[in-house]
Parts: structure tokens; C-alpha cells; sequence
């Protein structure tokens, strides 16, 4: 059964049309992404379907007694409520099935049995929220977008702003919703959050319509995608970039139907010209007629406003650009890094990752020479031309401004300024827009062009893709592909380590490990030193029960006509099990060190000399059972 049927929809905004004709049907487990430029209506159709604005044409069906929850940018009302409270505060239609139950059980207790379906109705909906136990998924639920359980009773007046939007992203999920509403539910996760939201969405039972710019997120869980594009709307079945390979396909051909119809134009038009006094005058009045009413093919005019940018070849560096050695970095009395190692040479493009407040924004601080490390040493290569993008890109922009701020930054004439700006979507009067009324995206354009113009042949940049949009984020990684000097980039965007990194260094346990490749390899690494260490935690919980068992008298077999000979080797064998056996947990204990993993060289040891182990003992078993049947 439906969740929800959209049929020809239609919205005005300050009495222009913005949507018109948007049609779709969503069931339990459908994840529709949305799709468009800023401004197309993406947010107005998410609040639409939440109830909170109006329509003003077609109709929303919903299945009886639906719960609908939306999750978007607007941060909590109530700032005196704690964590705790603001989340079960969406939860309101879970407690109150509860206290049903609990008067439907008072009623049948009393003996009045009419009301024993309400009841099953009730504890059917409850249980798919988790039972009586649904508040312990509600834990889970803010454990998975990284809040701790000292944070449950602390007052939203002591978050920040992105604890805040993630504290409203938990109160979203955690009511049981049927048809879940996000509003780039991305925003301010980390890439281990990123991955346990990945991980809820793909397995939840419910209709889910998000809108997002994180392109590994919207690969991951969208199962179809609804493009909006001047006010109409059009449906796609299939994964963000099936849609995005049928895009481009319908592009092309548009193009060339375009250019089909401008050959026809041109040739009806030569003809109107040559004859339209003469013999043939009533011909060319028939095609000029028709020149008249034929409908125009034509592309958007927004389609040729992109981002696109390159970075100039930068000056040759030393092949070391620099080192660091047993580096220690500390915030007050927290040690954040203690005996790293970190290099970077010339042309290598290295991801830095780890969690939120690792470190990942100190170091660079450290790498930058803008903080001291705590101890250790840091060498910097020769002819090292440095450029930074901050996350805070306003600390960099001076002036009242766009252009007087990318002239004083890049020193560059007003001419040449505006030309660069202009690559940067400041074309015209936006050059000229203020700096205290631009928005996140277009302060990181700022930044960019001004990072461009640097010839820097070092760059590092730290959440490039803040604010970006979805061409604009392809347009830096384009870029970055090509950009010849060296790379660190920190980005939850994982679509971008992939394309960009061919290093990755992780932030983990208080210090830097290297893994040689980009983002994939890295999480493969990574999985397989979990299913180690998971492995050994097994085994050292098993091996007392193993250690008793050996110790146990052997139950009397039936009487078998066995040699002494068969007798003495089943014996052996058995001993040679319990030591393979104690061999197998010692090295899966020895690989749940991070150190096993820290290159593909040591992980592929590390992997065959478990994978042997294994093997060993299966053999040992398989001779044991020949010999003891």
C-alpha cells in the first residue's frame, strides 16, 4: 500500500509558479531523492508534504493514521529542554500508544473483551517501533549520529549550531516515522556517522524523500530520484547516478535535436529570403508561416551557469614537501596527538580523515605554521608556495565587497579581478554584492577563486566542499583531478576523497596511520582489521569453554576394531588441534592491533598468515575425523 500518492501538485511563491505537474507514488522502503538547482522547490515540496505549507493545485493522499516527520536547517524552538527531552519529544505518538495498552489492558482485565482488536492494533504498532523497548533504539539513534550519554541531560542552550541540527535529525528518525522528510541530513556528520545514517536508511521500514548533496549518500540510499527543472517535475527509477547517466543522455540528444531544428531554420530562412518577391513568393510566404509557428528547442539558460575553474601549473617543489616526527598536539590538558609521523611529497594528494574533533583541524593548523607543535619535529620541503581553504573562509576575506576583497587578496587590477570572479559565478552587479549579505556557498566561491589565483603548488583544504552544490562540488573535483602540485584535503565527502585522494592518513588512537590508495581502500583495510579484532574477542571468549572441553575426560566412544597404531595418531592429532586452535586465538589477538594493518604490505601478511592458520586447523580436524571414524 501507498505512503503516500502525489498527484499533479502545483505551488506559487509571491504569485509566480514554482511547481507545477509533480507526480509520484512512494511505498514503505521507497528512498526518493530530489534533485535541482536552489530555488527550484526542493524544501517547498518537503514542507508540502509535511503539512507545514499549503498547496495550490493537485492533491496529497496518505495511508490512514500516517506518521510523518521532517528533519530540515531550522534549529530548536525550546532551548531549555535537554537533549533527552527534545528527541523524546518526537515521540509523542509512541508514548501515547503506550498509555492506550496500558487502559485497552485495564478494560480487558475488567472483562470487557470488545476491546481486544484496538488493543492488537496498538501493540502491533508499537511493536514495530521496537516494543516496550523503543526508547533503547532511541539511544542507539543519537549514539549513531555521535552524541555520548553525557550529553543526554545537558541543556540544546549548550550545543552549537551543528550538535543542534544533528540533535534535530535524532528527534526525526526516532519517532517511527512512515514517510521521513530530510533536509541534507548530512550537514555536520562525520564520515562514521555518515556511514551508521547509511547503514539506518537503507534498513529502515518506512518512505523516505531526502534532499542532499553528498553524492556517496545519495548513491548509497536513494532508490529513485525526482528531478525538478523549471517549476515541472520527472520521475526516475533507479540509483542517483542511474539517473545522472540518464540525464546526460537526454542532454546530448536535446542538443542535437537543437541543432537539427537550427539546420531547418536556416534553410526555410534562406529560402523566405531568396524568393519572397517573384514567381515562388507564395512558397516562401508558406515557409515564413511556418518559420513563425514552429516551437523553439532550447536549453535552460541556467544550464550554462556553472562552476568551472582550473588551477594555473605550479612552480616545481622539492620532492619532500614536509615532515613530521613524533609530533605531539595538545588543547589544554587533552593530548589529541601524541609520537605522529606524517609526509607529503610533491604531487601526492593525501586524504586526512578521522572523527569529529580528532584533531584533523589542529594539525593542519600545525602544518601551515599557524601553531606550535606541543613536541616533535616538523621540516618543511624547498620552494614550498602554500595555500590554505579554511573552513572558516570570513577570516580570509577582507573589504566591503566581493571584488574590493578578491583585489586585496589576490592583487590582481579590478579588471582582471572580475574576470577571475566571473569563472566563480560573480558575473556583473554580483561582483559587487557585500560581503556581510553573501551566503555559505558564495563566501567558499569567494574563497576558491582566491585560492586559485594564489599558483600555490601546496594545497590544503579543509571541508572544501561546505556549502557547495552538487555542480560545484564536481566542478572543485574536476580541479583537484588535475591539479598538479601537492594535496591535503579533509572532507566528509567521500565522493571526493575517492576521485581526488591516492593516500589516505587516518587520525586514530591519539596518533597517524598511512594506507597506501584512496578512499576505498582504506575502508576495505579498515573492515578487515574489525573482522580480526571481532574475531579475537570471539575466541578469547571461547577459549575457556575450548580449555575445558580439552581438559574433560573423553565420553566413552563404541567399541571400534582401531590399531595401536590409529589409536597413537588420534592422540597426536588431538594435541596437535589444541595447540593450532591456541595458535589461531594468540594471532587473531595480535592482529586486533592497528599496527597489523598500517600498508598493503602488512595487511596482506597479516591476512595470509590468519587466512594459513585457519587452514591448518581445518586440516587437523579433517585427518582427526578420518582417523576417529
Amino acid at each position: 500500500m501507498a505512503v503516500v500518492i502525489a498527484s499533479d501538485l502545483a505551488k506559487d511563491m509571491a504569485g509566480e509558479p514554482l511547481l507545477r505537474g509533480v507526480s509520484f507514488k512512494l511505498e514503505r522502503r521507497d528512498r526518493l531523492t530530489l534533485s535541482g538547482r536552489n530555488g527550484s522547490g526542493k524544501t517547498t515540496l518537503l514542507r508540502m508534504l509535511a503539512g507545514e505549507t499549503g498547496i495550490d493545485g493537485g492533491e496529497l493522499a496518505f495511508t490512514k493514521g500516517v506518521r510523518v516527520k521532517l528533519h530540515d536547517q531550522r534549529p530548536p524552538r525550546d532551548r531549555d529542554l535537554t537533549l533527552r527531552d527534545y528527541v523524546l519529544g518526537g515521540c509523542k505518538e509512541l508514548i501515547e500508544l503506550e498509555e492506550e495498552l496500558t487502559a485497552l489492558e485495564g478494560k480487558m482485565a475488567e472483562g470487557d473483551m470488545g476491546v481486544f482488536d484496538a488493543y492488537s492494533r496498538a501493540q502491533t504498532q508499537l511493536e514495530h517501533a521496537g516494543g516496550y523497548n523503543w526508547r533503547e533504539g532511541v539511544n542507539s539513534t543519537l549514539h549513531g549520529l555521535g552524541f555520548r550519554d553525557a550529553h543526554m541531560e545537558r541543556s540544546l542552550s549548550t550545543f552549537s549550531g551543528g550538535e543542534l541540527t544533528r540533535a534535530s535529525l535524532a528527534r526525526a528518525l526516532a519517532g517511527d516515522p512512515d514517510l521521513l522528510l530530510l533536509d541534507e541530513p548530512t550537514n555536520h556528520l562525520d564520515i562514521e556517522s555518515l556511514e551508521w545514517l547509511e547503514a539506518h536508511l537503507q534498513q529502515l521500514d518506512a518512505a523516505v524523500v531526502l534532499v542532499a548533496h553528498d553524492r556517496w549518500f545519495l548513491e548509497a540510499v536513494g532508490t529513485s530520484v525526482l528531478e525538478l527543472e523549471g517549476g515541472r517535475s520527472k520521475f526516475f527509477k533507479g540509483t542517483w547516478y542511474g539517473w545522472r547517466a540518464e540525464k546526460a543522455q537526454r542532454e546530448l540528444a536535446l542538443g542535437r535535436a537543437i541543432e537539427k531544428q537550427e539546420a531547418e531554420i536556416a534553410k526555410l530562412q534562406r529560402f523566405v529570403d531568396r524568393f519572397s518577391a517573384g514567381t515562388r513568393s507564395k512558397q516562401a510566404s508558406s515557409r515564413a508561416k511556418k518559420l513563425e509557428k514552429m516551437d523553439k528547442l532550447t536549453t535552460d539558460p541556467k544550464d550554462s551557469k556553472g562552476l568551472g575553474f582550473a588551477f594555473k601549473p605550479p612552480e616545481r617543489s622539492g620532492r619532500v614537501i614536509f615532515e613530521l616526527e613524533d609530533g605531539t598536539l595538545k588543547i589544554g590538558e587533552r593530548t589529541l596527538l601524541h609520537d605522529a609521523e606524517m609526509w607529503l611529497e610533491r604531487g601526492e594528494h593525501v586524504s586526512l580523515v578521522g572523527a569529529n574533533g580528532s584533531g584533523k583541524s589542529t594539525l593542519i593548523s600545525a602544518l601551515t605554521g599557524k601553531r606550535e607543535l606541543d613536541a616533535g619535529k616538523l621540516r618543511r620541503g624547498h620552494n614550498v608556495n602554500l595555500g590554505l581553504l579554511a573552513q572558516h573562509a570570513e577570516e580570509f576575506q577582507q573589504g566591503r565587497t566581493v571584488l574590493e576583497a578578491c583585489v586585496r587578496a589576490t592583487k590582481l587590477t579590478p579588471n582582471n579581478a572580475r574576470s577571475l570572479l566571473g569563472k566563480f559565478l560573480f558575473s556583473g552587479e554580483d561582483a559587487e554584492k557585500p560581503l556581510d549579505g553573501l551566503s555559505g556557498g558564495e563566501r567558499q566561491r569567494l574563497s576558491l577563486a582566491i585560492l586559485v589565483s594564489s599558483g600555490a603548488n601546496v594545497l590544503i583544504l579543509d571541508e572544501p566542499t561546505n556549502h557547495l552544490d552538487l555542480e560545484s562540488r564536481e566542478a572543485l573535483e574536476a580541479a583537484l583531478q588535475q591539479f598538479q602540485g601537492a594535496l591535503v584535503l579533509v572532507s566528509h565527502d567521500r565522493a571526493l576523497l575517492d576521485a581526488v585522494g591516492t593516500r589516505t592518513v587516518a587520525l586514530e588512537d591519539q596518533t597517524l596511520h598511512s594506507y597506501v590508495g584512496g578512499w576505498p581502500e582504506y575502508v576495505r583495510v579498515r573492515e578487515e582489521r574489525a573482522d580480526a579484532a571481532k574475531s579475537a574477542k570471539q575466541a578469547k571468549k571461547s577459549a575457556p569453554a575450548k580449555a575445558a572441553a580439552a581438559a574433560a575426560p573423553t565420553p566413552a566412544a563404541k567399541p571400534v576394531a582401531r590399531s595401536k597404531n590409529e589409536q597413537a595418531k588420534a592422540k597426536k592429532l588431538e594435541s596437535q588441534i589444541e595447540k593450532a586452535e591456541a595458535a589461531l586465538a594468540a594471532l587473531e589477538a595480535e592482529l586486533a592491533d592497528p599496527s597489523a594493518w598500517n600498508d598493503p604490505r602488512s595487511a596482506a601478511k597479516s591476512t595470509e598468515r590468519h587466512t594459513e592458520a585457519k587452514k591448518t586447523l581445518e586440516a587437523l580436524y579433517a585427518q582427526w575425523e578420518t582417523v576417529a571414524s
